[in-house]
């Protein structure tokens, strides 16, 4: 996904007039970024040494501006469980949620969360490793499944009133988008290649709803450190109570992403989007 963010990315820039050139980390050394004069850094990159502040601290070092968050809040979002100790020490809405080892008590962990729950790895995106347990007897292996992909597993409340989105840009939420998956839940397939996967603008909450959300997505953006651009997740309770779920500080940007589907509601074409984002590009 990262390719195809990157390759829409470098058409829009290049549309838009931007002397711009595609730069593929797994290809060639980072220190050709300054060796070659670039003035700054458009970030394509997604999941781990892409978002998690990795590449930001290299160019930081360099010295050389970049889109989106900074070292700090790259890193702690990608850290899901962290992001909620900071979000609840702030006093924002979060589901319950308790950390998992494997020498939990599995039958008092669903006990005091309650079933279903979902269990994930804390450090990967995209949905990888994430399970929707409705009995004690899938947790022992829904735990297992997510161990698999770090070393940091989460089981989390079930929140079920539907799930939604906050793009953020410049400091601001864009209209909210509800994601109504066909699955059971937004898993790895439902993003990336069922085409049954709706997405609705507007996203059927009432102005004042929205509104509420919006502003719990800045607030949620700007405690974690949140820079630039980036999309806040939420799930909503079936009394229409918003909660916060993740923060994903490097979303996807070809013309099918959200981020995109939500500036075009708003006024924004992918070409100014871009430019957008490229101009809040800093060091720092």
């Amino acid at each position: 996904m990262s390719l195809k963010s990157g390759a829409a990315v470098l058409r829009a820039l290049r549309a838009s007039g931007v002397d711009a050139h595609a730069f593929d980390p797994a290809e060639r050394d980072l220190h050709q970024l300054k060796e070659e004069g670039y003035a700054s850094a458009f970030i394509a990159l997604h999941g781990r040494f892409g978002e998690d502040g990795t590449v930001q601290g290299a160019l930081e070092l360099m010295d050389i501006p970049y889109t989106g968050s900074g070292v700090l809040a790259s890193a702690l979002a990608m850290d899901k469980w962290r992001t909620k100790l900071v979000w609840r020490a702030a006093g924002l809405p979060i589901p319950d949620f308790e950390l998992l080892t494997a020498e939990s008590d599995f039958a008092a962990v669903a006990q005091r969360l309650g079933l279903p729950l979902f269990v994930k790895p804390a450090n990967e995106g995209s949905s990888v490793g994430i399970s929707k347990v409705k009995t004690l007897a899938e947790l022992r292996p829904a735990y297992e499944l997510a161990a698999q992909h770090d070393s940091l597993v989460l089981a989390e409340q079930f929140i079920g009133g539907g799930e939604y989105t906050a793009a953020m840009l410049g400091g601001k939420a864009l209209p909210v988008i509800r994601i109504v998956p066909a699955t059971e839940f937004y898993d790895y397939e439902a993003k990336y290649f069922r085409d049954d996967t709706k997405y609705l603008i507007p996203c059927g909450l009432s102005a004042a709803q929205e509104e509420e959300m919006q502003k719990l997505a800045q607030q949620g953006f700007a405690v974690v450190g949140g820079q630039g651009w980036g999309r806040v997740d939420f799930l909503v309770d079936e009394a229409g109570k918003p909660y916060l779920l993740e923060l994903n500080t490097s979303p996807g940007m070809t013309d099918h992403s959200l981020v995109p589907m939500a500036a075009r509601h708003a006024g924004i074409s992918f070409e100014q989007l871009v430019v957008q984002v490229l101009e809040l590009a800093h060091v720092g």
